[in-house]
């Protein structure tokens, strides 16, 4: 996942704004306006590669 963010974004939601927007959109199948959630099959990953793979890049 290549994704463009500006310097000094930092994406720290709280569990309001997790549940409240992102999971809410996720499951309606909205668009989230910036691309830095992942969506990955996790069974088909060695847990020590997810976090080599799917990083913000700037």
């Amino acid at each position: 996942m290549e994704s463009c963010v500006p310097p000094g974004f930092r994406f720290h939601p709280t569990e309001e704004e997790l549940v409240g927007y992102y999971l809410k959109r996720k499951i309606s199948s909205l668009k989230i306006d910036l691309d830095v959630i992942a969506d990955i099959d996790l069974y088909k990953m060695e847990p020590w590669d997810i976090q080599g793979i799917y990083t913000i890049s700037h």
